[in-house]
């Protein structure tokens, strides 16, 4: 018999769904009606547990799974997992770690762009044919120049590192706030949120910060000032978006391109309806390659713990 896993979330790689069906019997608890009573029967057979970063696993699920071996988060959130209980059982808990630097970065560099540049009201304006009705060049507002923006970074892991390598090589200054200073850095480490904000032309947030809540407020936005981008590819809840829709609103920062939101999918009516924001749908490590990446990772932590090995990207054990 095959062992028995539940996946929470779908996983969109045609490949990966045919290897875990090849491997295991997939039980796909998002498609299942009387998920309550489908637990109670089936639960205590279930030796693997696939989910997503979102919406991870609750204790009360976990309770229910005695057999359990490994819980695989498809994803780099581990904030909807308890994780102390985890530990306690000895259960691993294993994320992707690693796979979407690079897409990630990408992004923040692109919402960036987009946002100083108006690509989207440009774009826009393009497609609606208002360019036919106003030639004049004065149609469309002047942008501002993203090559040489002083670049503050809010959390200098890997998503952070790649954002500095990719905005340096546009001749952008970089200063970076984190719990500390890191040696092998060579960027400027401000430990004063509002004193980067200050000396920053854009601030991007690639802090994981699973903790954190409201730490980009209205004093942190004023001090990025009128002229000021924010980047948001970390968690959307490390900005008040009450906070940032005022600002917004009243011009007092210049834009936002935001991929992370608080209460996902649902986005403030004030940050869609501006012309000011940049906005993507938790979309930045959504390609074939970084999901692919991701995929494969999820199915080695499975097959290690199945094995009896502890998986290689395990974070409790």
């Amino acid at each position: 018999m095959k062992p028995q896993i539940l996946q929470l979330n779908p996983i969109l790689i045609p490949a990966t769904n045919e290897k875990l069906a090849a491997r295991y019997e997939v039980h796909k608890y998002f498609e299942i009606q009387d998920q309550a009573a489908w637990l109670r029967e089936h639960g205590s057979s279930i030796e693997a547990v696939i989910t997503g970063g979102h919406t991870g696993v609750s204790r009360a699920m976990l309770e229910q799974l005695p057999a359990l071996k490994v819980v695989a988060v498809n994803g780099v959130g581990t904030d909807a997992v308890d994780l102390a209980y985890c530990r306690e059982r000895g259960l691993p808990v294993t994320a992707t770690l690693g796979a979407l630097t690079e897409d990630v970065a990408d992004l923040a560099i692109g919402l960036l762009i987009a946002a100083c540049r108006n690509l989207c009201a440009g774009d826009r304006f393009v497609r609606d044919g208002q360019w036919e009705l106003h030639p004049s060049p004065s149609a469309i507002p002047l942008a501002r120049r993203f090559s040489g923006m002083r670049v503050g970074i809010v959390g200098m892991g890997r998503v952070g590192r790649a954002v500095a390598t990719r905005a340096a090589a546009f001749g952008c200054p970089i200063r970076y706030t984190d719990l500390r200073a890191m040696d092998d850095v060579p960027h400027a480490f401000v430990a004063d949120l509002l004193e980067l904000a200050r000396e920053s032309d854009a601030l991007v947030l690639c802090a994981a910060a699973d903790k954190a809540e409201g730490l980009i407020d209205a004093a942190v936005l004023d001090a990025l000032g009128p002229h000021g981008y924010l980047v948001n590819v970390a968690r959307g809840r490390l900005v008040n978006e009450t906070d940032l829709a005022r600002a917004i609103e009243a011009g007092r920062i210049a834009g936002a391109g935001l991929d992370v939101f608080v209460d996902e999918p649902r986005v403030p009516l004030a940050l869609r309806q501006s012309d000011r924001t940049t906005l993507q749908a938790h979309r930045a490590s959504a390609t074939w390659e970084t999901r692919g990446a991701m995929a494969q990772m999820v199915l080695d932590s499975v097959a290690q713990a199945l094995a009896g090995e502890r998986p290689a990207m395990s974070l409790t054990t």
